[in-house]
């Protein structure tokens, strides 16, 4: 295991970009409190809270960004889940956006931040907490997938650029650095499984996936470069066909690309959310 220096080296070189927000709900149009959550440990998250269109207690989801972003990234996705009658919580995740900061972030820190926004919406008056969701970007996905197979109050799981194997995509990263993966690569994807407490193996989306119950859409897109297309269909081949791929013309980080695709996504949530009697 490295030794103090290095360890501190490697974190810093995995650390992501904070980015402040360039926009918040307001600029959409948008009715939103600043609400700051408290994590387990705690830290605490920043986050917005858009409160359902209507009167009476709302579905919700919980948009999760991905690695390096922050919630004013997830914002185009609100206004088409606030319209369907939904209302929306966007968190940053520790160490981005307006949160506190940690030694390290990672995927497991990710999903447990989505509990610590699940566990705050399962409180509010004006949110129905027996229909919960999450959409999630990239790092985001992959922790909401993770999420999703410790937690028994998520219904429903958008994955928006989940990568199939946090070991994969650290391999793609490298080959970018023009750094080997052995004996380099390896020894630093080894360290970073002992800091953050869990293998990659078991935590990977090709992992969780097949073991979430509640449905699952997967949508990625055509021309993406950090998570190949190709990542999706693994996933899709490793639910058996349970969570199926929505394709979209863009490359990893989608945002506005998702508008043409907006009805799909809320109608998946809604069939999801409420499904017909039987």
């Amino acid at each position: 295991m490295p030794g103090g220096r290095a360890h501190r080296f490697i974190l810093q070189r995995l650390r992501a970009t904070r980015l402040a927000h360039h926009r918040t709900p307001a600029d959409l149009g948008l009715a939103a409190e600043t609400v700051r959550l408290r994590t387990a440990g705690g830290k605490s998250l920043f986050a917005w809270f858009v409160p359902g269109p209507g009167d009476g207690p709302a579905p919700a989801v919980l948009l999760m960004h991905g690695w390096g972003a922050n919630a004013a990234l997830m914002l185009p996705a609100v206004p088409p889940l606030h319209a369907a009658g939904f209302a929306v919580l966007l968190p940053d995740a520790r160490c981005h956006g307006a949160s506190d900061d940690e030694e390290f972030s990672s995927m497991p820190r990710f999903a447990e931040d989505i509990g610590t926004g699940l566990d705050w919406l399962r409180g509010q008056t004006a949110v129905d907490a027996t229909r919960l969701a999450v959409v999630g970007h990239s790092v985001g996905a992959a922790a909401a997938l993770l999420a999703a197979t410790q937690r028994e109050d998520i219904r429903a799981v958008v994955s928006l650029s989940a990568f199939a194997h946090p070991a994969e995509l650290m391999r793609r990263w490298l080959h970018e650095q023009h750094l080997p993966w052995w004996p380099l690569g390896w020894a630093v994807a080894h360290h970073v499984q002992r800091v953050i407490g869990a293998r990659f193996d078991d935590i990977a989306p090709l992992a969780t996936l097949p073991r979430v119950r509640c449905p699952v859409l997967l949508v990625h897109g055509l021309h993406d470069e950090t998570a190949p297309f190709a990542d999706a269909q693994r996933l899709e081949a490793a639910s058996a066909g349970r969570a199926p791929v929505l394709p979209v013309d863009a490359g990893h980080d989608l945002g506005e690309s998702l508008g043409p695709h907006a009805d799909a996504i809320v109608g998946f949530l809604r069939s999801a959310l409420f499904p017909r009697a039987a």
